[in-house]
């Protein structure tokens, strides 16, 4: 996987925003979103989300610290200033103290600190991308990394993977209880470049837009990587040709010698044989 970023074409995005009061900030989190979001292998039916802290003025105008963060049933892929909702972070980061948060209570929460009360709901991350001391944060659910993650020994694998550049989180479901377990162990480990949610997906940090999205694509090109590296075909054996009807068996002559028949399985690099 390869970085997508070109800085002439964020300088664009940037000016063409400034001139409709969108800030830097914004329009730089915009822009490396829609790379994230137009890539099939990083995002799947609208999943993941990013965030970035900034400043912008209130209804009153009076300049407020807030967390942009992807609204719900907005498409990364084609993600516009609207779509990433400001949220006074004060009092996202105040809930950390909590023991537990509901998850109504935490929807009651954001949609109150809401900037602009008409913005659509704050992704249900929000609490994790809030509790990460990073300006840009990225979520996605890379198909690499869910196919690591997805073993039984997926914790163990990253761990080694990674050796300490990313923080390995288990599997717990989003919402507060899985955004105050991350910061924990991102606070553990406060050089740690990103965080491998078990079963879930992958996030990474960055003081700018392009750092925190090349991170993203360096670690998921880590994880393909070890999946190249270890792929290897899956024999399954039959049952005894004794015990089985002929007509049962593939209709390819070497492959049904002895009642064996090779399957490779797809993914992980398991791969469909020819005469399936």
């Amino acid at each position: 996987m390869e970085s997508r970023f070109v800085e002439r074409d964020a300088e664009a995005m940037a000016d063409r925003y400034a001139k409709a009061g969108v800030g830097c900030d914004l329009a730089l989190r915009v822009y490396t979103t829609r790379l994230l979001g137009e890539d099939k292998k990083l995002v799947l039916h609208g999943g993941g989300n990013t965030s970035v802290k900034t400043v912008v003025p209130d209804l009153l105008g009076d300049d407020v610290e807030v967390l942009c963060v992807k609204g719900t049933g907005w498409d990364m892929g084609t993600m516009e200033p609207p779509g990433m909702p400001a949220v006074r972070l004060a009092p996202l980061r105040k809930l950390r103290a909590r023991e537990a948060v509901s998850d109504e209570e935490m929807v009651r929460v954001q949609r109150a600190n809401l900037i602009d009360p008409m913005a659509p709901n704050p992704s249900v991350e929000t609490l994790l991308h809030a509790f990460i001391p990073h300006k840009f944060v990225d979520h996605t659910h890379s198909t690499a990394i869910l196919s690591l993650t997805d073993q039984p020994d997926g914790e163990q694998i990253c761990t080694e993977l990674y050796d300490g550049r990313m923080g390995i989180v288990p599997y717990i479901m989003p919402g507060f209880a899985l955004a105050k377990r991350s910061a924990e162990i991102y606070e553990a480990n406060p050089k740690a470049e990103g965080l491998i949610l078990h079963k879930h997906g992958i996030f990474t940090f960055g003081a700018s837009a392009r750092e925190a999205y090349e991170r993203m694509i360096e670690m998921v090109s880590l994880a393909e990587a070890r999946l190249k590296r270890n792929r290897k075909a899956v024999f399954v054996t039959a049952a005894p040709a004794a015990r089985l009807n002929a007509s049962s068996l593939p209709s390819c002559g070497a492959e049904r010698r002895s009642g064996q028949f090779l399957v490779r399985m797809v993914w992980s690099g398991v791969t469909t044989p020819d005469w399936l």
